[in-house]
């Protein structure tokens, strides 16, 4: 008896509820079981709700998610153990302000309630003594934790130097030539200069990386033709959205509140003389007209004052009229005529909506039949001749959008699926459902040059224009940088402007904006691109202008990245100092116990 009870007494450490308590320690600070438990279940979900679906605990593993978890706790218990051998605590009346606060424990009333606190602990398999140690240990970390993190400030050369950098202006103009500038012809490709050319530049005619993939699919639209909506539903759908069918006269109205109704009288005498606009009014009052604009209302809107403004003709100011808010003056922008639908004439529209509310509802009671077939071991394929989805092929590769591809769900799958991947039903943002199978990656291809040769031709031909433009144009670069201007060399000024690095030229190449910040005042630059040419002048160099709003911001955004920056980097040598002085002790024993429950 005595070896039977010391033999089942091993058990209790695979169960959460056995005597299994502690995953670890950092010096005297422990990582609880429960802890780490609740820790990973959370990062699981949060990846299965990003992923739209579910995930083994394999692959959880292989993204290492138990890594991350461990690792947050084990920063937590080295603060724990700092919080524990420097005696820093938080006292009783602290403690129970901190309870008191959580929005979690309160009733109806608002205030904090006793029932409900207890029953919170009891759902998340905790007692009170429990939690209010917990709570207190995670107020004194969060102490040493805003010791660290607080009172961090970067210097004003910092934000000096990155604002400097950011905010420098610099003034050009560029003239932009193309094929119609050319004084010869562009010459016809041979055969051999198109298998050069594609030869020497493989990247621009690269296929890249693709999964061929199988997928069964089934979406509303795919059997909406074979769901039947009866005339009662279609009534009761009408009276429903009756509001939407039946609409009574509105108008479109601004509305311009005073204090007093002699400012009010006084204001619409200058409409009316002519001596102010409505805009005017609106700008002396330091409002703008959206605030103003009521936008469309019926006279249900506007109680007492509708018959008034509904009188009005368009453009017209009427008032003082007495609101809730003071006399205001009213301005009607347009008039829409009360409008009715007829039942007979919503049908489609209503049958429309109804019957792929209904299919959707029809997918949703398939999902289960779908899950059970493949679990069963059938194939995508054998879905569409046991279901009523439909089978396809696609090579997928990152950027398509067509068909099925079109989803976001179908594209965040097959971006992570592998060949060890089962099919599993997922669903569409549509309401649809689908299940996919890898069968082949394929690596990055160079298509042959006959499946790509007028892509080839035309690349040919673009590049043979920039060369003879380049060709023609560089004496007048030369001109330039003597410091004639563009007019004294013969060249039409394109475009003309102040930069920043941040600044962007539609029409430019990506290297535009970094060739003008390497260059020096007066310099002349040449930037080619595909079959054009630009010829760049840096006229001046400017420092920020100070009254850039969107410089200011990005002042205060640098200054606070970099401070947070470099308290985290103070919080983390901190955390590892601790861990080095403290030791970590891991159970692997417990924490493969733990990871039992997900299997």
């Amino acid at each position: 008896m005595g070896l039977l009870i010391l033999g089942l007494g091993g058990f209790g450490v695979t169960s959460l509820s056995g005597t299994l308590r502690t995953v670890g320690q950092v010096g005297e600070a422990d990582i609880s079981v429960t802890d780490y438990f609740q820790g990973l279940q959370t990062e699981i979900r949060a990846e299965e709700a990003s992923r739209r679906e579910s995930i083994s605990f394999a692959q959880a593993r292989a993204l290492n998610l138990d890594q991350l978890v461990l690792s947050q706790l084990i920063v937590q218990a080295a603060f724990d153990h700092e919080t524990i051998i420097s005696g820093l605590s938080v006292g009783d009346e602290n403690l129970r302000d901190t309870i008191l606060g959580m929005r979690q424990f309160t009733g109806v009333d608002g205030a904090f309630n006793r029932e409900a606190y207890r029953f919170t602990l009891e759902q998340q398999g905790m007692n009170e003594r429990q939690f209010e140690q917990d709570t207190r240990r995670d107020i004194a970390r969060s102490f040493l934790q805003a010791a660290v993190l607080a009172g961090v400030n970067m210097p004003e050369s910092y934000t000096d130097t990155m604002v400097e950098y950011l905010g420098e202006r610099r003034s050009i103009e560029w003239s932009l030539l193309d094929r119609d500038d050319l004084d010869v012809g562009v010459p016809v490709p041979t055969e051999a200069d198109l298998v050069a050319y594609h030869t020497e530049n493989p990247e621009a005619f690269t296929q890249p990386e693709t999964k061929r993939i199988s997928y069964s699919w089934l979406t509303p639209d795919m059997i909406i033709d074979t769901v039947e909506v009866d005339e009662t539903a279609l009534r009761d759908a009408y009276e429903a959205r009756r509001g939407e069918f039946v609409q009574p006269e509105r108008r479109l109205v601004e509305r311009l509140i005073y204090p007093d109704q002699a400012a009010a009288e006084a204001a619409l005498a200058r409409v009316t003389d002519g001596e102010a606009t409505f805009e005017d009014l609106v700008a002396e009052r330091g409002l703008e007209l959206s605030d103003a604009d009521l936008g469309v209302v019926a006279k249900t809107d506007l109680g007492d004052i509708a018959e008034p403004v509904f009188a009005a003709e368009t453009s017209q100011v009427v008032g003082p009229l007495t609101t809730g808010l003071g006399p205001a003056l009213f301005r009607v922008n347009a008039a829409l005529a009360a409008q009715e639908t007829p039942f007979e004439e919503a049908v489609p529209q209503l049958r429309d909506a109804l019957a792929l509310d209904r299919a959707r509802r029809v997918i949703e009671a398939e999902i289960e039949a779908v899950d059970d077939l493949l679990a069963g071991g059938a194939t995508v394929e054998d879905l569409a001749n046991e279901t009523d989805m439909q089978t396809g092929q696609i090579s997928w590769h990152p950027g398509m959008s067509d068909d099925i591809a079109a989803y976001e769900a179908f594209r965040a799958a097959a971006a992570a699926i592998t060949t060890d991947n089962y099919p599993e039903v997922a669903e569409l943002e549509d309401g649809g459902i689908f299940a996919i199978r890898l069968d082949e990656v394929v690596p990055p291809t160079v298509q042959p040059l006959d499946t790509v040769r007028e892509a080839v031709a035309a690349a040919w031909e673009n590049a043979q224009i920039t060369a003879l433009l380049t060709e023609m144009v560089q004496p007048k670069v030369a001109q330039l940088e003597s410091g004639q201007g563009f007019a004294d060399v013969e060249l039409e000024v394109s475009g003309t402007q102040e930069v920043t690095r941040r600044g962007f030229i539609a029409e430019a190449p990506a290297s535009f904006i970094e060739t003008v910040f390497n260059m020096q005042e007066g310099g002349v630059e040449l930037v080619e691109g595909p079959g054009r040419v630009f010829v760049l002048k840096l006229n001046a160099i400017q420092g920020p202008d100070p009254e850039d709003p969107d410089l200011q911001e990005i002042e205060q955004f640098l200054e606070n990245e970099a401070a947070g920056g470099v308290a985290q980097d103070l919080f983390q040598i901190l955390a590892n100092d601790i861990r080095t002085r403290a030791g970590v002790e891991l159970d692997e024993g417990a924490l493969n116990a733990v990871h039992s429950n997900f299997q």
